[in-house]
């Protein structure tokens, strides 16, 4: 197969584009609209029909491989955190420590939090009664409040596994997930900390009442207790925290090594979800099994999609867009920009975060040599420049937007105002952190 420079660049436009127009205006599935692109480009460059599918088997079985079990173990404790009541008691437990006068930062740090195994959008509509009730109770703008809690949810969800479009990209890339996982932590903060304080500056400037609704009954079913809420979120991320730390400094007491399988994701996730049902002192089969089933319907829809983005991610590696992008550009002079540049640039156009960092991971994985990334090191920088890319900027497109609008009660003026640009200062610093980490590993 031997194509041109200008056939690779057309039909690598004329998919993403696909991708964009079928995703964003006729709201076609992410899965088939990457699996369109997949046959729009690779038939675009002559690789012909059975070689075409040939690859999306492939790429789609090699993305499956990697991230199957995290995605569907994510999804399940995500879903029994809400169940057992955690967290709720996780938010609680933070309000009481910060004080009410600060109910907005215990929101974003509660984000922040229960962001790390739940999904944004489940974790803003489960947190969303205690948003409102803490805006009333303490006075606070409930701009303030829906946005501090949003940018913490956001924060995460752009960041780390097992969050689909990290995963994912991960999976593309090659970064390791232990060590993702770490440093997306700490990077994560700062973004967090800058979409609360955009919140508290342009929120407090909007004169806007909570819409009176309804009260809704408190659930009385008993929540755990908050050693219980917490250990599900806290024990598999120093699972994965430990075994990355002892990788790196690479013991090799076989003792030790074998004692840190347990901080395999799946091995930790799974830990997890054994602590979480240990936060609800009852259970009936019925209750399991409609849980379990929903966890993995739910993983199910977002597996089709990160499947197709590896595929999609194959075709474009069977080009060997890589080759003909170093031929033609010094990709070495933009290294962390260009991820987030076109990441930055599809989340915008098409809405998703997700399908934002996974298809810019399947364009970004055969040039990372010509970009001066491809190490170890260098793929987890990449996979965060995603990461910050896929931040911003969230507006009307935005599935999150409309969840954040219909369950806080905000007009969309004051959300573009304050949301849509708080997205825009947390993607900046985000790749602030990732430029000053990686002075340090690269």
């Amino acid at each position: 197969m031997n194509v041109s420079f200008l056939q690779v660049m057309v039909f690598l436009l004329a998919g993403i584009t696909v991708i964009i127009l079928l995703t964003a205006k006729f709201r076609v599935h992410a899965f088939f609209a990457l699996m369109i692109a997949c046959f729009i480009t690779g038939l675009g460059v002559s690789m012909g029909m059975t070689n075409v599918i040939t690859v999306i088997k492939d790429g789609f079985g090699n993305i499956m491989r990697s991230l199957g079990f995290i995605i569907v173990l994510g999804t399940a404790l995500g879903i029994l955190l809400e169940h057992t009541g955690s967290t709720k008691v996780m938010a609680g437990y933070i309000l009481k420590k910060v004080g009410e006068r600060n109910a907005a930062l215990a929101l974003s740090i509660t984000g922040f939090i229960v962001g790390l195994p739940v999904f944004c959008d489940s974790g803003y509509i489960v947190l969303s009664g205690l948003n409102k009730s803490l805006s009333k109770k303490t006075g606070a703008s409930i701009v303030v409040t829906s946005v501090s809690l949003a940018t913490g949810l956001l924060a995460v969800h752009c960041l780390l596994p097992p969050h689909p479009g990290a995963a994912a990209a991960a999976g593309t890339i090659g970064a390791d997930i232990g060590k993702l996982i770490s440093y997306g932590i700490i990077i994560a903060v700062p973004a967090m900390v800058v979409g609360h304080l955009w919140a508290r500056y342009a929120g407090n400037k909007i004169e806007y009442a909570i819409i009176e609704e309804d009260e809704i009954p408190e659930d009385k079913t008993a929540h755990p207790s908050v050693i219980k809420a917490f250990l599900p979120v806290i024990v598999p991320i120093l699972l994965i925290a430990a075994a990355s730390f002892f990788n790196e400094f690479a013991l090799t007491n076989d003792w030790i090594k074998n004692w840190f399988v347990l901080g395999d994701p799946v091995v930790a996730l799974s830990a997890g979800i054994l602590l979480a049902f240990n936060a609800k002192k009852k259970w009936n089969k019925k209750t399991v099994s409609l849980l379990l089933q929903e966890s993995a319907e739910k993983a199910g829809g977002i597996l089709v999609i990160i499947g197709a983005g590896g595929a999609f991610g194959a075709v474009l590696a069977a080009t060997k867009i890589g080759d003909h992008f170093s031929a033609a550009f010094t990709l070495n002079t933009l290294g962390i920009l260009f991820p987030f540049l076109l990441t930055f640039i599809l989340k915008t156009a098409q809405g998703s975060s997700t399908v934002a960092i996974i298809t810019a991971a399947s364009i970004v994985q055969p040039l990372l040599p010509a970009l001066g990334l491809n190490t170890e090191a260098g793929k987890l920088i990449a996979v965060l420049a995603m990461g910050a890319g896929s931040m911003m900027i969230s507006h009307a497109n935005d599935a999150y937007f409309w969840v954040i609008t219909k369950f806080s009660g905000i007009e969309m003026k004051a959300m573009l105002r304050v949301y849509s640009t708080a997205t825009i200062f947390m993607g900046l610093v985000t790749l602030l952190m990732v430029y000053i980490l990686s002075l340090f590993i690269l």
